[in-house]
């Protein structure tokens, strides 16, 4: 911990706030003078009461730790770059905007990386007058199966939640282009441009 940049985040995340030294101490029960010295990086917080500081800000322990706050703005509002979460304890489906850190059951989630689909593990894209009707053949067992399907463009998301023992299939307004990801238990994240698949 560099307990400069630690304490410049704690005043800039109080400030942020309206939290005076002395609010911010009587909500994690320490002084106002320890606020002070973590503040002025004459000292830093107790690892004990990190958990406490992030709960107050709403951040994570470890942007305390390293004293930064990325915001990936370059990232910011574009859907296609979206990152996608997958717990594999309980199977939440988590997605971010940009890289976030993560946490499910007790573990730290990598964001997925998708992996361009081979022509044989491509979803079916159909247009049935006016609408996209999508569909696979892909095993559907509770060992292996599509947890999820979604479409992704720059402006626009839509999920899909897929079941075990279920047939993949869900339809689409008219899009001619955009993109298709899916996330098999056993394969991982795939996708495959619309574009590419949408066939007249």
């Amino acid at each position: 911990m560099d307990q400069i940049k630690t304490g410049e985040l704690i005043k800039r995340l109080r400030t942020d706030m309206g939290l005076t030294q002395k609010q911010l101490a009587e909500r994690i029960s320490v002084s106002d003078k320890a606020v002070s010295k973590w503040e002025t990086g004459s000292g830093c917080p107790d690892i004990s009461l990190l958990s406490a500081l992030a709960e107050v800000f709403g951040t994570d322990i470890q942007v305390l730790l390293s004293g930064e706050i990325d915001k990936n703005e370059s990232e910011v509002g574009n859907m296609k770059k979206l990152k996608f979460y997958v717990c594999k304890d309980c199977g939440n489906i988590i997605t971010a905007t940009s890289e976030a850190a993560v946490t499910c059951c007790g573990n730290r989630l990598s964001a997925l990386e998708p992996q361009k689909a081979e022509e044989s593990e491509m979803l079916k894209v159909e247009d049935i007058g006016g609408e996209l009707y999508i569909s696979s053949d892909h095993e559907m067992t509770k060992e292996h199966f599509i947890s999820f399907a979604a479409y992704q463009s720059d402006s626009s998301f839509m999920m899909f939640k897929q079941y075990p023992e279920w047939n993949v299939q869900f339809t689409l307004p008219l899009y001619r282009s955009g993109r298709l990801v899916w996330y098999c238990t056993k394969c991982g994240l795939m996708y495959q441009d619309i574009r590419q698949a949408y066939r007249k």
